[in-house]
């Protein structure tokens, strides 16, 4: 499964240096919030897991608070050893916007 994951990223670095995607399904939730519910705590994890799977790379950053005021958080994926790539796609991203000086309600 490991090997068709990482296959997938491969296929879609042919098409694109990039991709970009939610860091987890809901906006951030409060400290202490979902430590009863174990699997919601992991279902928070679903869109990075893949990451790891395939051995590529990936940086989060912030993208915009929810309506509560918690952070939302965008996920920049490159290919393997592509660090390079998603760290200047992150620096153009923080430059065009100004999440990243917003402080969330908590």
């Amino acid at each position: 499964m490991r090997t068709l994951i990482r296959q997938d990223f491969l296929d879609a670095f042919n098409q694109v240096d990039v991709l970009l995607t939610p860091v987890a399904p809901t906006p951030a939730f409060k400290i202490g919030e979902k430590t009863a519910d174990p699997l919601q705590m992991y279902l928070s994890d679903i869109f990075t897991i893949p990451v790891n799977l395939a051995g590529t790379c990936a940086l989060s950053l912030p993208c915009g608070l929810s309506s509560t005021g918690l952070p939302i958080g965008l996920q920049l994926i490159g290919r393997p050893f592509g660090e390079e790539t998603i760290l200047q796609a992150a620096y153009a991203y923080e430059q065009a916007t100004d999440w990243h000086k917003q402080a969330p309600k908590i």
